[in-house]
């Protein structure tokens, strides 16, 4: 059977795998919840953003995916794979590649998936031309608040003024080959430090919150610096906070441990190249006057009509 998109009529399919399924974006599924549940089936009627979903039902064994894209952003992410079970399906790669045509046709040039280290679903992303480009870990820093004082008055939420500084931040620290995966951030969205030597983006859900920091090597503090941001978040309504460290940024987590943060497990971040970026080029107007440049010449063919 052939691929296609979920409908009404695959309702009972999804209430069957709702706890069964591989969640591929972490900062969505902790601070959004369940991909399959009532949050996440309400994301489909959110404007912002493309969210796609389809199934393949082989000989009464379904397995189904989704895939979602930010207008504006250069990448989408596979959402989930369900059952995360049945892994090991050879259908899942035609899957896998029909959820990232979808994102092609949304003008995505890359597809992300964020994937446990000791994952089934490794060979199939791989079959599918993903492959590993960063390691990430997610920590638990709901506590550190209690831990140490913070007074959280050296962080303030980003203003437009600001983006310049953070985007210089991310030219800094990001690896280069990673920026077309990983863009500087174009909208004022997260903190950034008084010294402006560091910078989160911050990602909120009914569930939790999920911080992404960039934070300088050669900065001082850096456990302080930490805590106080997690301080600074006034509005978190008891809901858990989460620091996503990449593995440019590793040096961060022997500090997170000794500040007693929780570790998950370590995750691969995989990337699927759907188009080659190149930039536009930009033609010369007039000939500079020291370059020679040697007139073609033709004869004139005259052609009857």
């Amino acid at each position: 059977m052939s691929i296609r998109p979920l409908d009404l009529l695959d309702l009972p399919t999804i209430a069957r795998y709702r706890n069964d399924v591989l969640t591929l974006d972490s900062a969505r599924a902790l601070t959004r919840g369940h991909p399959l549940g009532a949050m996440g089936l309400l994301a489909y009627i959110n404007p912002a953003r493309h969210l796609y979903a389809a199934i393949r039902n082989t000989d009464g064994t379904p397995i189904l995916g989704g895939v979602i894209h930010s207008r504006g952003d250069t990448y989408a992410k596979l959402l989930y794979l369900a059952p995360s079970t049945n892994m090991g399906n050879p259908h899942l790669p035609a899957l896998i590649e029909h959820l990232s045509a979808q994102a092609g046709e949304w003008q995505a040039v890359h597809v992300i998936a964020e994937v446990d280290e000791s994952s089934d679903v490794f060979p199939a992303l791989r079959t599918a031309g993903f492959s590993v480009y960063a390691w990430q870990r997610v920590w638990d820093v709901s506590l550190l608040e209690k831990t140490e004082s913070g007074s959280g008055s050296d962080w303030k939420r980003m203003r437009s003024v600001d983006l310049p500084a953070a985007q210089n931040l991310h030219y800094q620290i990001v690896p280069q080959l990673l920026h077309p995966i990983e863009p500087a951030p174009k909208r004022p969205d997260g903190f950034i430090h008084a010294e402006v030597r560091c910078f989160a983006s911050v990602s909120y859900g009914v569930y939790g919150i999920v911080l992404t920091p960039l934070i300088l090597p050669d900065e001082g503090d850096v456990s302080g610096k930490i805590v106080s941001l997690v301080s600074s978040l006034s509005d978190r309504n008891g809901r858990p906070v989460y620091l996503n460290v990449r593995s440019y940024q590793a040096w961060l987590e022997p500090v997170l441990e000794d500040l007693g943060a929780k570790a998950s497990q370590r995750q691969a971040v995989m990337v699927k190249h759907l188009a080659r970026l190149v930039k536009d080029g930009q033609p010369a107007r007039v000939v500079p006057a020291n370059a020679g440049v040697q007139p073609t010449q033709m004869s004139r063919i005259d052609v009857d009509e």
